[in-house]
């Protein structure tokens, strides 16, 4: 019996889904739209879903970009996906923002081996959040938020050849003069991605609670009270 999954990437400002069945693409669809996830996702899986000539019911779980990234953003990827879950009554995959991104730059990278990936997604001002990948996806060094100055992942590249990637990348690369630092640009979180790594977390059989699961968001969320006209 065939395993069809799909996968939600609502954790930057482009909205993407996807769906693989047996680790295969089958189609995916995304949108770039600042602050649009919560009016546009239910949109973008139903004409997938369409597209593929697939429904609700062939599901057999649904993916989810875990964080960091877009409290908000996370937030409305992890409602649907829950709502799905449990309407349908199958398995709630997360998997993680940092290693899915990870993931899509090693695939597509000649001698990867030879290097460590490090997925940076824009936390505001000097501030990302960041993780070591091999190209296995094996995790060098934990998600965690980094303050970026000349000395941050020192002892890194300093033993290894470090590719950065992702919305944060790019404002770490004039405080760097190593030739053990490599960028590239254009890098955004990707549904495609998420469900390459669900359908091993599905073999795995590495399922979340669907009503106790919340996103990885790292670090406290911050509010302010409007002032009193």
């Amino acid at each position: 019996m065939s395993t069809l999954i799909l996968s939600l990437e609502t954790s930057s400002p482009v909205c993407s889904v996807a769906l693989h069945r047996d680790g295969q693409l089958l189609g995916q669809s995304e949108l770039r739209l600042e602050k649009s996830h919560s009016s546009h996702l239910g949109l973008l899986i139903q004409q997938l879903l369409d597209n593929t000539g697939a429904t609700l019911k062939d599901l057999a779980a649904v993916a989810v970009s875990d964080g960091p990234g877009s409290y908000t953003g996370l937030r409305i990827g992890g409602a649907a996906a829950k709502g799905l879950c449990f309407a349908l009554d199958i398995p709630l995959i997360a998997v993680s923002t940092l290693q899915a991104l990870a993931h899509q730059v090693a695939a597509y990278t000649a001698r990867a081996e030879e290097m460590l990936f490090c997925p940076m997604l824009d936390a505001r001002r000097m501030e990302v959040y960041s993780a070591l990948y091999t190209r296995e996806g094996r995790e060098v060094l934990a998600p965690a938020p980094l303050i970026l100055d000349s000395d941050t992942l020192a002892e890194q590249l300093a033993h290894h050849r470090l590719l950065f990637f992702g919305n944060g990348a790019a404002k770490f690369a004039p405080l760097l003069q190593t030739p053990n630092a490599g960028f590239l640009a254009g890098i955004e979180p990707s549904a495609i991605a998420v469900g390459a790594l669900a359908q091993l977390a599905f073999e795995r059989q590495e399922f979340r609670d669907v009503a106790y699961y919340e996103p990885f968001y790292l670090k406290e969320v911050h509010t302010t009270t409007p002032k009193a006209k």
